[in-house]
């Protein structure tokens, strides 16, 4: 499974139930890395996409306690267990984990790759995504050139989770 997100320099992915920046780029980078793929997400970061609705072309998993909860479009589950059930159906490349928060920590253990928008810029956030620049089962193995959007400086980077013999 892999997972994708866009960080500030403090690892912080939201503020307030809304993404802490919106950059074109990172949105196209996101839309070409997830499209025709399964996308893993909580419910309250489904509630941030327009309408609240699933995205299109993807296949919509969402994670949620809420056991009356229902989504036209996308298949609900209640348990990770539910979860990692449902997902082995699909080849492991396929499935995206795409927050928030909660839901990466859930996952994390799972995944094996991470496409991160690294932002240099530190913005007021109350949620955050694991560092992986702390984990010494992660490293980079590929980065953009530094991108800006107006004032705002970010790179794209990949990080692995290392295998047991490079630890």
């Amino acid at each position: 499974m892999k997972l994708i997100a866009a960080v500030d320099r403090n690892w912080g992915i939201g503020y307030r139930g809304r993404l802490l920046v919106s950059i074109p780029n990172d949105q196209r980078h996101f839309r070409e890395e997830t499209m025709g793929k399964v996308v893993v997400l909580g419910r309250r970061t489904l509630q941030t996409f327009p309408q609240g609705l699933p995205l299109q072309g993807r296949r919509n998993i969402i994670l949620s306690r809420d056991r009356g909860y229902r989504v036209k479009g996308a298949l609900v589950l209640h348990s990770l267990e539910e979860l990692l059930e449902e997902v082995r159906k699909y080849r492991a490349e396929d499935v995206y984990c795409i927050g928030g928060e909660s839901v990466y920590a859930q996952l994390l253990p799972y995944c094996d790759t991470a496409h991160i928008t690294k932002i240099d810029q530190a913005y007021e956030a109350d949620t955050y995504f694991p560092n992986l620049d702390r984990d010494p089962e992660w490293e980079v193995t590929a980065d953009s050139d530094e991108l800006t959007y107006f004032d705002i400086a970010y790179t794209f980077l990949k990080y692995e989770r290392k295998r047991p013999d490079q630890k």
